[in-house]
């Protein structure tokens, strides 16, 4: 069934970009409602923003959305993926500013207080898109696959040729049974040192920093505490396309099979997958513990309130 959360969350950290402190707040949603942006510093009625592929204006650095009034919020792959990643179907994000706090990197700060604050059982069951064909997108030596998979799994692989600290690192994650929260959810975004110096001369990454991403130069990890897990760097992707994911407007259930994905690669996979009406059927998942065990059950009343635009 859908879930929303039990209580208001709020959180507070710096814009990785903006270098400013951003206040954000996760309000419980009715059913059916989805995962809506809110952007408060924009004028009332005109600053909602659902978290939908076509949405997407800017994948250059982070994932943002915006609407046609010009509300934007970037940075959001993060949260997505926590929401996801914790079962979170409804839930209105209200934000001060026009990005997600970067918190430490990762997922992990949303997933202990979704955790801590508990979720509440709604009257609806789970929407979710059934991959029935494989679909696939690529740009130059990269590349994406959906194909069908009656579990979500989420597999990838990153190549950093010139870095042998990454090299490269293959992950698969079956999103079941609370994964995503052990085994990805800690997993901080990565950089380099001389990108972070340009981005900086650009009046970008101004909050960035050792304690809120993994930042390499020649030598290595430059961070004192080291890496948290030896294939730290591709879990992160891993993460971030959970988060990506998330804004096709419900639960994938295919896999996903990603080589050195990004941001725009994940969006362009979701608008070839909507691109196929053969590709993709609308389905509600009545389970009693996850999509593993989900019996599957077709609606096509309901199916028209999915978000595939």
């Amino acid at each position: 069934m859908q879930h929303t959360l039990t209580n208001p969350i709020t959180f507070s950290g710096v814009g990785l970009h903006s270098g400013k402190t951003v206040m954000m707040r996760l309000v419980p949603a009715p059913a059916d409602h989805g995962v809506v942006f809110k952007h408060l510093a924009h004028k009332q009625g005109k600053n909602l923003i659902p978290a939908l592929y076509d949405n997407v204006v800017d994948t250059r650095l982070c994932t943002v959305i915006a609407n046609r009034h010009g509300a934007r919020v970037g940075t959001i792959e993060h949260i997505m993926a926590a929401l996801r990643g914790m079962g979170v179907d409804n839930v209105l994000v209200e934000v001060d500013a026009d990005e997600v706090p970067i918190m430490d990197g990762s997922s992990k700060p949303f997933v202990d207080s979704i955790q801590k604050t508990g979720l509440v059982e709604q009257a609806s069951p789970r929407r979710a898109i059934k991959i029935l064909k494989t679909i696939t997108v690529q740009e130059g030596d990269k590349s994406i696959t959906l194909s069908p998979s009656d579990v979500p799994v989420y597999a990838g692989r990153i190549h950093f040729e010139n870095t042998p600290i990454i090299g490269q690192q293959d992950y698969t994650l079956r999103l079941v049974n609370g994964n995503f929260a052990h085994d990805v959810a800690d997993c901080r975004t990565f950089g380099f040192e001389k990108d972070a110096m340009m981005l900086r001369a650009a009046g970008l990454g101004l909050g960035g920093s050792l304690e809120n991403a993994v930042i390499l130069n020649d030598d290595g990890v430059m961070n004192p505490e080291g890496l948290r897990c030896s294939d730290e760097f591709v879990r992160h992707k891993i993460l971030d396309a959970v988060g990506d994911l998330y804004l096709a407007g419900g639960v994938i259930l295919g896999q996903y099979s990603g080589y050195k994905a990004g941001h725009a690669l994940n969006n362009a996979i979701l608008h070839a997958l909507f691109a196929d009406k053969n590709a993709w059927m609308p389905v509600d998942l009545m389970a009693d513990i996850d999509e593993s065990e989900a019996v599957i059950l077709r609606h096509p009343a309901r199916a028209a309130r999915l978000a595939v635009h």
